[in-house]
């Protein structure tokens, strides 16, 4: 039997800001998360439904993770091939949110393991603007490709 291939696809936003570009990056929730910070951001992503249109997932699941929907010019960026074996689709967009303002979908999960006790968990905790410097130290080291081909794109 063949092995499923999971695909996920997410958004990556951008902006210029005092002639720097800033990428938006979320940093995942959950007690595995909550004490990593560089390597560990990520683009708003998520699994595709079966038979849903790729770019309509990435734009499902970055307002299921944060609460805003971006519209505009979406641009198509090569996949990446994350270390677990996933495959993540991304677009790109010129846009802004508020990180403060962010509004995420939930997931529960028995914690501490074996406790019995089912906690709540936001899907991400926190987002953030950084930099083209910032966002490389930050991000999933396989997604650092998503920026450089925004980078290319865009100079």
């Amino acid at each position: 039997m063949a092995k499923k291939i999971n695909i996920s696809a997410g958004l990556l936003l951008y902006k210029f800001q005092a002639l720097e570009i800033y990428f938006f990056l979320v940093h995942p929730g959950g007690p595995y998360f909550a004490s990593k910070d560089e390597g560990s951001w990520t683009i708003p992503k998520g699994e595709i439904d079966s038979n849903e249109d790729e770019l309509d997932a990435a734009k499902r699941e970055f307002m299921e993770e944060t609460g805003y929907l971006p519209s505009g010019n979406f641009i198509a960026l090569n996949p990446i091939l994350q270390k677990g074996g996933k495959i993540v689709k991304c677009w790109a967009i010129e846009s802004d949110i508020d990180p403060a303002r962010l509004v995420s979908n939930t997931f529960e999960m028995e914690w501490p393991p074996k406790s019995g006790k089912i906690q709540t968990y936001p899907e991400i905790d926190r987002g953030g603007w950084f930099t083209f410097v910032e966002a490389r130290k930050k991000i999933n080291e396989r997604q650092i490709s998503f920026l450089d081909q925004v980078i290319a794109h865009v100079t």
